[in-house]
Formats: structure tokens, sequence, C-alpha cells
């Protein structure tokens, strides 16, 4: 496969990436602009303060597949460089849709579907140690944030290094997304799951 589709595989990833499912969704059901609700993210916790479960279940499918399908379809054609490019081009298209000038979401669902596309057994630890910490913290930025820090040494213990390294930028920027939450983390401030 030529370097050529390798470039394609990324903007194609960008391209999906970009689609932001939850202002879609959000503006089909009539609702308020997600923009100008709680944190003004456009991902499924925002969606969920609407007051809609559904959209937010939506929302969260969306976000995922277009990385796994981005994955799948790049690596289909491409084979695995391609894919891992298109799994980045799907992440920093979530984070920075050009529909959207550049300011989009977290990107916690996008990480966990290209980790499904690229290799399911650590998309499935991702959600298993999210659920833990979510169970004992009751803090959703918490989970994502401790989930996606011991993603790339899963990769890594697994023999995929390669892998590893691009879940080490992933998660870097997904970190930088969550600042935010750290801070308020850090300070105590940080709203937990459930509370009003």
């Amino acid at each position: 496969m030529s370097d050529a589709f390798l470039i394609v595989a990324f903007l194609i990833g960008y391209l999906l990436g970009s689609i932001p499912f939850g202002l879609v969704l959000t503006k089909l059901a009539g609702t308020q602009d997600l923009r100008t609700i709680g944190s003004g993210n456009i991902g499924a916790t925002n969606v969920l303060r609407t007051g809609s479960k559904g959209l937010a279940a939506a929302t969260l499918i969306g976000d995922m597949l277009k990385g796994t399908v981005a994955v799948i379809f790049a690596g289909y054609y491409g084979g695995a460089n391609a894919a891992m490019l298109a799994a980045l081009g799907a992440f920093l298209g979530h984070l920075f849709p050009v529909w959207l000038k550049f300011n989009g979401g977290k990107g916690v669902a996008t990480y966990i579907g290209v980790l499904i596309g690229l290799f399911w057994p650590a998309a499935l630890i991702f959600c298993l140690i999210w659920l833990a910490t979510a169970f004992t913290t009751r803090y959703s930025s918490l989970s994502a944030l401790v989930a996606a820090f011991v993603t790339p040494l899963f990769l890594w213990w697994f023999g995929h290094p390669a892998l590893a390294s691009l879940f080490v930028v992933l998660t870097l920027l997904l970190f930088w997304k969550h600042s935010e939450n750290i801070k308020r983390l850090q300070a105590g401030t940080e709203g937990r799951i459930g509370a009003r």
C-alpha cells in the first residue's frame, strides 16, 4: 500500500472523528444547544445533562463507533500503519473538529472506539478500570484518566509497542483536555456521578 494511502487514512479518520454526534443528535431532538448547558462540551456526559439518557447513550455509541469504523476501514485497505494513523486522525478530529472551529470534546468515547478497532482486549480493560474507579470514587473524569493511564502500559505489556506509543500520545492529549477536571479534582470541587 502506498504512502499516499497513509495520508488518506489519516484524513478519513479525522473527518469521521470530526462528526459531533452529541450536537447533531441533540439538535435533531430539539433540545437546547448543547454548548450552552453544563460544561458546554459536545460529549455524552454533557448530553446526559439535557435529561435524556437515550440521547447520551446514542452519543456515546456514535463517538465510539466513528473511531472504530475509521480504524477498521483503514486497516482493511492499508494495514496496521494506516489503521494507527486513522486512529490518530479520528481522535484529533473529535478533539478539534473542523466543523466546530476546532473546539470539540474530551475524547474518552473515541479513545475507546479506536481501541476497539486496534486491539479490543485493551478496550475491555479500559472499560473495566473505568467502571471499578467510578464505582469506588464516583468521579467520571478520574475514572477516564486512570483507565487511560493504564492503557499504554497494558498495550506494551502484551507486546504491542507501536500501539503503546500511539496511546501514550492519545493519553497525553486526553489528560490535556481534562486539565480543568484535574484542577477540580485537586480542589475537591469536581462533580460526582449522580450528584445534583
